[in-house]
């Protein structure tokens, strides 16, 4: 089964981190390096499986412009789509330093999450960029505010770094083998309409699905540390969505 929602009043660590997770857009916030200005626009987000948020930029884009004179960024993961009332939907801030990275594994997980992003990335002006989170200030209604420091945000991922070794190949065999699985996932557990659903990643919390412009997050009962944990969970989960 999947988890029940943590309640953001007793656990806003791992609900804002969880928010991070299920989010593939936010509201980059960088500073202008002339005026001094912040300037805010549309990203599209991935992130590593410790929740550190990743995006791709480009060179001739203004936030990497500003962040070549001041690394300091934030970005606003929104959970309040479709709510009737926004203002008590939940919504996190993290802020953090964004730098460029080269590692093949995030760049695959951003690929993965983002399809698109691959023509992109053959251009030389397009490069990935990681944060360094150093806090997160969730919202999520009248009194329930919180600041998060990074320590308690982020997922402790020294234990689990032979599933980030396996994850690719876990996620294609799911495609590739259990194409039905990954429906039965988004059509079952998580209430979300019949499609072409793929399994685009998998970290020690869950795993991430979509369908062109539609995503779901599939949480997982407990953390899993590697693939024989991953199979037993997903072979547990889609047995609970064939009942």
């Amino acid at each position: 089964m999947t988890n029940p929602e943590p309640t953001i009043q007793e656990f806003p660590e791992s609900c804002s981190r969880a928010l991070i997770r299920a989010c593939d857009r936010a509201v980059l916030s960088t500073v202008m390096s002339q005026e001094g200005w912040p300037y805010g626009s549309l990203v599209m987000t991935a992130c590593d499986h410790a929740a550190r948020p990743l995006l791709l930029l480009s060179n001739l884009a203004e936030h990497t412009k500003n962040l070549g004179f001041d690394t300091r960024a934030s970005l606003l993961f929104d959970g309040t789509m479709g709510m009737a009332s926004p203002l008590s939907g939940a919504r996190v801030t993290v802020m953090g330093r964004l730098t460029p990275t080269k590692d093949a594994a995030l760049i695959g997980r951003y690929v993965a999450r983002h399809p698109e992003a691959k023509m992109y990335l053959g251009f030389t002006d397009f490069g990935l960029f990681e944060m360094t989170v150093e806090r997160a200030h969730i919202v999520a209604g009248f009194g329930l505010i919180d600041w998060i420091d990074a320590p308690d945000l982020l997922f402790d991922t020294r234990a689990y770094s032979d599933l980030s070794l396996a994850e690719a190949d876990i996620v294609n065999h799911m495609n590739k083998d259990h194409a039905d699985s990954v429906q039965l996932y988004a059509t079952k557990l998580l209430s979300l309409e019949r499609g072409d659903w793929k399994m685009t990643g998998l970290d020690p919390e869950g795993a991430d699905l979509r369908d062109g412009g539609r995503i779901g997050r599939l949480t997982f009962e407990n953390p899993v540390e590697n693939a024989e944990a991953a199979r037993a969970i997903l072979v547990r989960l889609v047995n609970a969505a064939r009942r």
